[in-house]
């Protein structure tokens, strides 16, 4: 008696107007983010040929004359490049060091038993993220000050010297990192606890029932569980290396600090918006995207490599 393999039924191949109007209410749901999208990020791609072009306003963005790259080269030959380049990297890669805080404080919350003291560190954690940058910046500045300054009374106190941390070049990337970490930190949990509450308790009950501490089940059950969000936020994370956030950095900016916090969204700021030089900073901005774009492609593939997770 022989055994008979079902037949798998064919689904006849249906074309993309067919499948849209089969489901054309879930098409209809999508269709005002899919114009948003198309208006405010996709049209004005239009204008970055600014970047090879000596624009002028009166000629528009078409009529004015095509030079090429000249914009680029002479951001390259710029004396300052390399140094705003070096200082732009040097702040994402000290902002991305810290990339695992937010995952530690995840797992340590979720570990909290205390219903109560757990939701009280959340909210404690989460309510600076919530400040606008401006008022951040705002409280750094009292805070640092070298007369009036909380931690400079502190240090006095306690029988040290006064020091002009904002205006003392050393201390502005720790500064702004930390800043943005006591800012950020609880915000960045809510991904990876939401992770986790979505791990089976029939595997913390195996692990305890086998032997397991605490400890043990926190690295080869709550780390493997969350590893493929922490994959990707890593991803996208790194797709940002050269987009340090402008607003906070130029708030914080003085001139004597600005040895080191001099970034490429501040410098194309002041050549654009403040020098009117809209070739130029358009070409350092198209630069930056590009190196982010492929920052983002390099580090997707060799996720997808080493662990199978990546965005596509």
């Amino acid at each position: 008696m022989t055994n008979s393999v079902p037949s798998v039924p064919v689904v006849p191949h249906r074309s993309l107007g067919r499948r849209i109007l089969d489901h054309w209410q879930i098409y209809l749901l999508i269709m005002p983010a899919m114009i948003y999208f198309f208006i405010f990020y996709y049209m004005p791609m239009a204008g970055l040929q600014i970047a090879f072009r000596d624009y002028r306003v009166t000629k528009g963005i078409w009529d004015s004359t095509w030079v090429g790259w000249k914009y680029f080269q002479k951001f390259f030959s710029h004396p300052q490049c390399w140094k705003i380049i070096r200082n732009t990297l040097g702040l994402s890669l000290y902002t991305l060091a810290t990339f695992p805080l937010s995952i530690i404080a995840a797992l340590l919350i979720n570990e909290l038993r205390s219903g109560v003291f757990k939701k009280t560190v959340q909210m404690i954690t989460y309510a600076p993220h919530f400040i606008s940058t401006v008022v951040i910046c705002s409280m750094i500045n009292l805070f640092m000050n070298q007369s009036t300054g909380l931690f400079n009374n502190i240090s006095e106190m306690l029988g040290g010297s006064r020091v002009d941390f904002l205006g003392n070049a050393s201390f502005f990337p720790h500064i702004y990192v930390w800043s943005s970490v006591w800012q950020d930190l609880g915000w960045g949990t809510i991904i990876y606890l939401a992770t986790l509450s979505s791990v089976s308790p029939e595997l913390h009950e195996a692990a305890y029932m086998d032997g397991a501490n605490r400890m043990q089940i926190i690295w080869h059950v709550n780390i493997p569980s969350i590893l493929p969000t922490v994959v990707i936020m890593l991803i996208m994370n790194c797709g940002r290396i050269l987009s340090v956030g402008f607003e906070k950095i130029y708030l914080l900016q003085n001139s004597l600090n600005l040895d080191v916090s001099q970034v490429i969204s501040t410098y194309t700021y002041e050549l654009g918006l403040l020098g009117g030089q809209y070739s130029y900073s358009t070409a350092i901005g198209l630069f930056n995207t590009i190196v982010n774009v492929l920052m983002l492609v390099i580090v997707n593939t060799i996720c997808r490599r080493i662990s199978d997770v990546s965005l596509w």
